[in-house]
């Protein structure tokens, strides 16, 4: 059964009806490019009134096939750069054969199947929640290849088009008809199919044609050499530079394959876009992102790295949860609970801290408000679903508690046993802490197995992940009903083993602490900050700390000094340790402390503290390429040890949650893929090289040097 079916009706409109036998959704696999090939040369020998396109599925077309994409080699360029000319030559004739073509979207029509639907000369879209409109493929370091970066900007012009090529910005239909990338909206398949219908009644006539295609066209807005176009695309490529670092070579192929393919025929346009796209898809960059962010990102949610009696344990949505702590990290926890329908009951101390702490909801919710982004009724749902309160007999029904409070292994103690002491024997307890060992703390439970760390980052409502940790007593079900409820409010879960940092805080740490020790060493703070963006960090290490807070840093250090001299064990230590003590003697503990490496002038933008010279004289500079790799060797070696000691499961989870969590850089894949793109051998050298140079934090470990031996590299085995 072929990918591609033709009907012909009563009104002889024939319908092109896209069914993939081999998946639940339609992709640009060879089936369907060969399906499509097919249906051209039949079509070529009909007559007829027009072709209606829709889908067989759910959606109407999932986008490219990243399979072969993720497999695309520079050795097969050439063959690679003819069948996306051949594809293109095909949805190019459904264009310009004459008759009116319509693409009928019952569903999400993203990358591949956008630029099916740009190709047709009329798009209804169903009005429903499931219809999703997009070129999403920078987000996986690719360009739209198949006509998108020609079609949309001769549709809207060069600067209404760019967010959708340069951002993978994504409307409903109602915001397409809008923005004018659809002509109507469908009320339900009857209604759609009816549309499609009398539109190619209506216009077979007569020739069809696309705007682009009709004599005396012009862009819309004008093409690149346009006055107004010419002043914004001087500024573009820096303001590129600024937000990609010059790490994702992705949007500045768009920008380039936009601006060329405006000053040329369309023909020539769509080849300039072919080579663009196959230079892409043949890096590295791409299969770094579409192996952490496609296939690695949808086998973890999928469960992939879950024990199998977890994978087959029941599990049911949470209801009604509990948060002790209304700060900063419980508010925001509370408030993406909210958001997804979850009843919140938020405990502090007293009503005025928990009622401030829904106030965090209160503000986000407004400012979402004012942009159009929500409505009242939602607004109101969503703040009637936190209850503040001072009272731990609130907690009673509650399914699952999330304690957030200080990093302080007695303080949690206390509230664990007040909590517990209103929950029925199902429920299960879950500590935010961001680096006590679970095992630990579950001491204070008397049910340790329904005991489970569940690590949100900050802020809590915006960081997309959350690390769950297992102790040695939590059983398969409760991380089952944990995994299932970090789904449950729409963020992404890593499941990692117990130990001290676990997995994030203790690879973060290092980054912090690396880029800190350096400042002690003498090294300008302003290189260290713009080498760390060189290498494709969002945040540097200086200013990364002032928002984490010194003070926090030497709590967390004091704690994990005091907890190791219990167990009799050594205690490590880092040049960054002398830094941090220095700063806080002299008062700067970071932004809320009113400064810390960084300046905060009240209604001016934050500056390097001048302070910093006079405490650190700078010495003699080491290269920048030292600088930037001995922030990414760092983690990635620090994150290796994790894997290596068990904490971490899987390469996926350290992968995903490196980004997610800790702003590794994306380009790279994620920490553990970004020793395979370097090349493990050549890794091993240059790790043994910065260990001679700065120490022996960057000596490659056992596993390392084995899958250097054996060739080998990081992967899952399933």
């Amino acid at each position: 059964m072929k990918s591609i079916r033709l009907e012909k009706d009563g009104d002889n409109i024939v319908h092109l009806i896209m069914d993939n036998p081999n998946a639940s959704a339609n992709v640009m696999d060879r089936d369907f490019t060969d399906a499509l090939q097919a249906v051209v040369k039949e079509l070529k020998q009909q007559e007829y009134a027009g072709i209606i396109v829709r889908s067989a599925k759910k959606t109407f077309f999932a986008g490219g096939d990243l399979k072969s994409l993720y497999a695309a080699k520079k050795s097969e360029a050439q063959e690679f750069f003819a069948s996306c000319e051949a594809l293109k030559a095909n949805l190019r004739w459904l264009e310009t054969q004459g008759k009116p073509v319509v693409a009928a979207i019952n569903g999400a029509a993203l990358g591949g199947g956008w630029e099916i639907a740009l190709s047709c000369h009329h798009r209804i879209a169903l009005e429903d929640n499931s219809v999703k409109i997009g070129l999403p493929e920078v987000t996986l370091g690719l360009l739209p290849g198949g006509g998108g970066c020609v079609r949309m900007p001769h549709l809207l012009g060069i600067q209404n088009a760019l967010p959708f090529l340069l951002e993978g910005k994504q409307v409903k239909a109602k915001q397409a008809l809008e923005s004018g990338l659809i002509q109507q909206t469908a009320k339900d398949t009857e209604d759609l199919l009816n549309k499609a219908r009398d539109f190619i009644r209506a216009n077979s006539d007569q020739p069809s044609l696309q705007p682009w295609d009709q004599p005396g066209y012009r862009m819309p807005g004008g093409d690149a050499k346009n006055p107004k176009n010419a002043q914004l695309l001087m500024i573009a490529p820096a303001m590129l530079e600024k937000k990609t670092h010059g790490c994702l070579p992705a949007p500045e192929a768009i920008l380039a394959t936009v601006i060329e393919g405006s000053q040329v025929d369309f023909e020539t346009a769509t080849r300039i876009e072919s080579r663009y796209f196959v230079d892409l898809a043949c890096g590295q960059v791409a299969k770094n992102m579409i192996g952490t962010f496609w296939f690695g990102l949808n086998a973890l949610k999928g469960g992939a790295s879950l024990p199998q009696a977890a994978r087959e344990s029941k599990t049911t949505p949470i209801k009604k949860v509990g948060i002790l702590g209304a700060g900063m990290m419980g508010s925001g926890i509370a408030y993406a609970c909210a958001s997804k329908g979850v009843d919140v009951v938020l405990k502090d101390i007293s009503i005025e801290a928990a009622q401030k702490g829904k106030a965090y909801a209160e503000k986000a919710l407004q400012k979402r408000l004012e942009r159009g982004r929500t409505d009242e009724t939602r607004v109101e749902t969503i703040l009637s679903n936190i209850q503040p309160t001072d009272n731990a007999a609130n907690l009673s029904g509650c399914e699952l508690v999330i304690e957030a409070v200080f990093e302080d292994r007695e303080l949690k103690a206390e509230v664990t046993r007040e909590a517990e002491a209103q929950l029925g024997n199902s429920a299960i307890f879950a500590s935010n802490t961001s680096t006590l060992p679970i095992t630990g703390l579950a001491q204070a439970s008397k049910r340790p197995n329904n005991f489970i760390g569940l690590h949100f980052f900050s802020p809590a409502d915006k960081m997309p992940l959350v690390e769950i940790i297992c102790g040695k007593e939590t059983d398969e079900e409760t991380l089952a009903q944990a995994f299932a409820f970090v789904l449950q409010i729409g963020k992404t879960p890593i499941v990692v083993n117990d130990s001290r940092g676990f997995f994030t805080s203790r690879v973060f740490g290092c980054f912090t602490n690396e880029g800190i020790g350096m400042l002690g060493e003498g090294v300008n703070p302003a290189t260290i900050e713009n080498a760390a963006s060189l290498a494709g960090f969002p945040v540097g290490p200086l200013a990364v700390s002032d928002e984490v807070s010194l003070t926090l840093m030497g709590r967390i250090r004091q704690q994990t000094i005091n907890d190791l001299r219990k167990e009799g064990k050594s205690i490590p230590t880092h040049p960054a340790e002398s830094v941090i003590d220095h700063m806080l003697e002299l008062g700067r503990a970071g932004k809320l402390a009113g400064g810390g490496f960084y300046s905060y002038p009240e209604g001016g933008k934050k500056h390097l503290w001048q302070g910093l010279q006079q405490e650190f004289p700078p010495s003699k500079q080491p290269p920048v390429e030292d600088i930037k790799e001995r922030l990414l060797f760092i983690m990635a070696i620090e994150t290796l040890r994790c894997y290596e000691e068990k904490v971490l499961r899987s390469v996926r989870e350290a992968n995903i949650g490196s980004i997610f969590g800790i702003g590794f850089p994306p380009w790279t894949g994620g920490a553990l893929q970004y020793i395979n793109q370097y090349g493990i051998a050549s890794f091993v050298q240059r790790a043994h090289k910065l260990a001679e140079t700065y120490g022996d934090r960057f000596s490659p470990p056992e596993i390392l040097l084995t899958l250097a031996e054996s060739q080998g590299e990081l992967k899952d085995t399933e």
